[in-house]
């Protein structure tokens, strides 16, 4: 008779376990042997529990290939999030610009498109969808280095810059922060100072931030969409063009402009974003391991970028591609000096918050 007791309270404490948690109501393993679970934006989950969840597919936008800092961390959110989830959500990951630029991906995606569930972006895309506090991220000299922009990254504030888009109306919300490295002027003719890029068509993303930083080194923004750029180097129809290091050469960029001068001008910031139709699909549960695993790849991305980027430059220079250091970064900084104060006296509180974080 203890025994039928016994047996029938355990398995009223299993039943009201599966309930709080938004599962089914089949047995689960005992509580040794569930997965642990870290704090996160949306409710806690057990991976054995979001196991049985409906089988859903995200599916993800890359513009630049698999083995770039962008492309790796993309692979590892995606076995996360497999992982985490037991197989109840995969991350089909479209690298290499194949559902478009990160502008076309970001214009369907507001425009309703349900083709697209995530999208990794540049922090500052959503500049051209009203976001003012991501325009911040994109502020030339703003992040003194890596460590600079890490203490941000994983502050309170930037989780505040991440639901901005939710803020203002967008479709989608920001799910973690991340890196590719400092971003570097590149021509098909050689630079050797600032005052080489003067009269040069550098490639610009219609950004104003951008055109307005090109436009203060003397040269002429030119227009042209990602997929465009090696086509427009090799023809001239641009004449330099800025990206990260890693990106540059996975993008076979030094074929065309073998000319990379440091200057470090903006941190390549990043942010991987989800669709509110993609997060209604989701369980609660789902939702809890998504925002977990980003998390997790945040700190991926963290540790990655530096060794990444110190290893695809070396190889450039081993590969004879025309490397100059930037020694003084003063005359740059005062040559933007009118692009960062229109683009920031309206945010000036904000932005020293972001200044702040160097200290």
């Amino acid at each position: 008779m203890k025994k039928r007791v016994l047996s029938m309270l355990l398995a009223g404490v299993m039943v009201a376990g599966l309930t709080a948690c938004g599962g089914k109501t089949e047995p689960t393993p005992p509580p040794e042997s569930k997965a642990p679970t870290t704090e996160s934006t949306a409710p806690e989950a057990n991976t054995n529990d979001v196991a049985n969840d409906p089988k859903v597919t995200l599916v993800y936008a890359e513009v630049n290939p698999l083995d770039t800092i962008v492309g790796q961390t993309a692979s590892e959110f995606k076995r996360l999030v497999e992982e985490k989830s037991g197989g109840s959500i995969t991350i089909d990951v479209k690298a290499s610009g194949v559902l478009g630029s990160e502008n076309d991906v970001l214009d369907a995606i507001v425009a309703g498109d349900d083709s697209i569930d995530m999208s990794r972006i540049s922090a500052f895309a959503l500049t051209s969808y009203g976001a003012k506090k991501s325009m911040l991220l994109s502020i030339p000299y703003t992040f003194a280095g890596r460590d600079h922009w890490w203490a941000f990254a994983n502050s309170e504030l930037a989780t505040e810059f991440l639901n901005e888009p939710q803020e203002i109306g967008l479709p989608l919300r920001g799910v973690f922060y991340g890196e590719e490295g400092f971003r570097h002027f590149f021509a098909n003719k050689p630079i050797n100072s600032m005052d080489d890029l003067k009269g040069m068509k550098i490639r610009v993303s219609n950004d104003p931030v951008m055109n307005g930083m090109v436009e203060g080194l003397g040269a002429s923004p030119t227009v042209v969409s990602f997929g465009e750029l090696y086509s427009a180097l090799n023809t001239g129809v641009c004449d330099a063009a800025e990206q990260p290091i890693a990106n540059y050469k996975s993008n076979a960029f030094p074929e065309v402009a073998n000319n990379l001068i440091l200057d470090g001008h903006t941190l390549g910031a990043i942010q991987c974003v989800i669709t509110d139709t993609a997060w209604n699909k989701l369980t609660e549960a789902q939702q809890a391991v998504l925002m977990e695993a980003g998390k997790e790849v945040q700190k991926f991305n963290q540790n990655l970028s530096q060794s990444a980027e110190d290893e695809v430059l070396q190889q450039l220079k081993d590969e004879g591609c025309n490397v100059v250091e930037v020694t003084d970064i003063k005359p740059w900084q005062d040559a933007c000096a009118k692009v960062i104060a229109d683009n920031t006296s309206d945010q000036a509180e904000l932005y020293q918050q972001l200044l702040d974080f160097a200290k």
